[in-house]
């Protein structure tokens, strides 16, 4: 095995390691710390007519700043919710005449970084901020690596955070010691998913748990992640969707089932996009995709009051308004509306025209649906900024769609818009098993000119439809997207606690 290279800083602190060892102090100690206060509590309800409620605390935190005054020390450490000022005094941490714990480790055990214990009571500085004036002082862990230098002001706000991508993403953990936003980023993404929850949950819906794992990747158009299962000698797959489990579900006799899923595309990566994300789906009996229209605003309304308290989301320089009832628009005359040029009963020589026309690059293996698919994508979708339904998609495009009540060549389909982006997409389902054999059979046909995204026939599907699917209506909606969007963050790499990358080399 090579030798390990430490830095400097590296080496010092491995060094008091050492020496605090030595000295018989655990900087690794296992018993529980009895945590009772926190940071901005203490801070934000400490008066004096509050005093005596303060008195007796226990803290624990990160130091972020260490100010050296001889016998009195001045220790920021940073919590779960904030930062906070130790007053730390010789003679108050070590009353007796032996002040070998004061100078083993206040003194010279501690650094930026460390974490402490500290027990003792509420007081205002003569500089006018809150403060724990220590009485036992204790080292819990001994931080072997420095942390980034950042620059804050008193009240800890950050002047020069450090933005590095490739650092922030591959050591997200210090990245969320040293900016305290991105905490905020993700306590609020939990808070937008518990929203959900409640609503959902109110209204009636089951939350289900379905497999990862599938022998067939179904429900969307897309490349999967293929891996071998070794107890059955078969290939399996990360799952693309999660939507033929759901439905099975719906023929079973549940009326309203929902599934925060985990999905796994084997495609490219960029600032909307990543391999791995999450995408809320729910299905619901007896319903159609004009319902679901309805629901899904009054959604999103009741996220963006959660979280922001008006309907009015700032993202970037603009101003998103959540507020329902959102524009709806056929996906033909979208495209109409940004080209001028009508589409709606051209065949696929035609569409292909209008791609050259238009110099939108396309490959030969794609049929209609994915022309059509692909003009949208290129002329219409990024004009819509305010949230819109785009609704009555050609049937080409939408296997797993019923088609509609009204106009022949389309399905009951919307995908919602918002900031240029898909946010989600639903259906009226198609419950006719006979319509859906023949749409599984053209995704073949596809798939055999080198479709690569092309769906599988899934028998066993069919057989759960020939039992009878009641009509039902089903929705995805892009959790990460989503959190991007509400959160006011420009890449999707910034929702993601752990985004991927690529491997990191280390040296032996």
């Amino acid at each position: 095995m090579s030798e390990v290279h430490f830095s400097e800083q590296e080496l010092i602190r491995r060094e008091k390691l050492a020496k605090l060892q030595a000295a018989g102090i655990d900087p690794f100690p296992a018993p529980l710390y009895p945590v009772n206060s926190f940071s901005t509590d203490i801070k934000n309800n400490y008066t004096e007519e509050t005093k005596d409620q303060f008195t007796n605390l226990c803290v624990a935190g990160r130091i972020m700043s260490i100010n050296d005054k001889g016998k009195v020390f001045f220790i920021k450490i940073q919590d779960s919710k904030g930062i906070i000022q130790l007053y730390v005094k010789r003679d108050d941490i070590c009353p007796e005449e032996d002040k070998s714990f004061w100078d083993n480790v206040v003194k010279h055990g501690l650094d930026l970084g460390d974490i402490i214990g500290c027990t003792g009571y509420a007081f205002i500085t003569k500089t006018g901020e809150t403060s724990v004036h220590a009485q036992t002082i204790s080292l819990l862990t001994k931080s072997l690596k420095p942390l980034p230098v950042v620059k804050r002001d008193e009240e800890g706000n950050i002047f020069d955070a450090v933005t590095d991508p490739e650092f922030r993403y591959r050591q997200r953990y210090a990245d969320l010691i040293i900016n305290p936003d991105v905490k905020d980023t993700f306590v609020k993404r939990t808070k937008i998913i518990n929203t959900i929850r409640e609503y959902l949950n109110a209204q009636g819906a089951i939350e289900v748990d379905t497999p990862v794992l599938q022998a067939i990747p179904g429900g969307a158009a897309a490349r999967p992640f293929i891996t071998h299962h070794n107890a059955l000698d078969v290939p399996f797959y990360l799952r693309i969707a999660n939507e033929l489990y759901l439905k099975r579900l719906i023929v079973g006799g549940f009326d309203w089932v929902y599934e925060f899923s985990r999905n796994f595309r084997n495609e490219g990566m960029d600032r909307t996009h990543n391999p791995e994300f999450t995408v809320l789906e729910w299905y619901t009996a007896y319903k159609d995709y004009i319902w679901m229209m309805e629901i899904t605003e009054q959604l999103f309304e009741k996220i963006a009051l959660t979280i922001h308290g008006t309907t009015d989301v700032q993202l970037g320089d603009k101003v998103i308004s959540f507020k329902a009832p959102f524009k709806r628009i056929s996906i033909h005359d979208s495209i109409k509306e940004n080209t001028g040029i009508d589409v709606s009963e051209m065949d696929e020589a035609g569409l292909r025209e209008v791609c050259k026309q238009l110099k939108i690059d396309v490959p030969p293996t794609i049929g209609k649906g994915k022309l059509i698919d692909e003009i949208f994508g290129a002329t219409s979708e990024h004009t819509y900024v305010q949230p819109t339904f785009i609704i009555d998609y050609p049937v080409e495009m939408s296997p797993l769609t019923k088609k509609h009540r009204s106009k022949p060549g389309l399905v009951e389909r919307f995908e919602l818009m918002v900031n240029g982006k898909e946010l989600a997409n639903a259906y009226t389902e198609l419950n006719d098993p006979i319509d859906q054999r023949e749409r599984f059979e053209e995704q073949v046909k596809l798939m055999e000119r080198g479709d690569d995204e092309a769906m599988f026939i899934d028998y066993d599907f069919l057989r759960a439809l020939e039992y009878g699917m009641p009509p039902t209506s089903g929705i995805g909606i892009g959790i990460d997207r989503l959190c991007m969007m509400m959160t006011n963050q420009a890449s999707i790499q910034d929702v993601l606690l752990f985004p991927q990358m690529r491997p990191e080399k280390f040296e032996d």
